[in-house]
């Protein structure tokens, strides 16, 4: 398997701007989360569906405390 284009779990969830735990999480619970590939006992993120799935499901705005 050519592995160009696919992250690893650290690498998606630092993409993501997640913890891994999250990446993991999203897989499992959300419809329409990319699903990785299995390369041995290695989970592979395909980028593209992950900047897809980012682009329709922006990151939460955390407010800023007023100073």
């Amino acid at each position: 398997m050519n592995t160009d284009g696919f992250l690893s779990t650290e690498q998606a969830a630092e993409h993501l701007g997640v913890k891994v735990t999250s990446v993991y999480t999203f897989a499992r619970r959300l419809a329409g989360f990319p699903q990785p590939a299995r390369v041995g006992r290695t989970l592979l993120w395909p980028k593209t569906e992950l900047d897809a799935w980012r682009a329709a499901h922006p990151a939460r705005k955390h407010p800023t405390p007023d100073t």
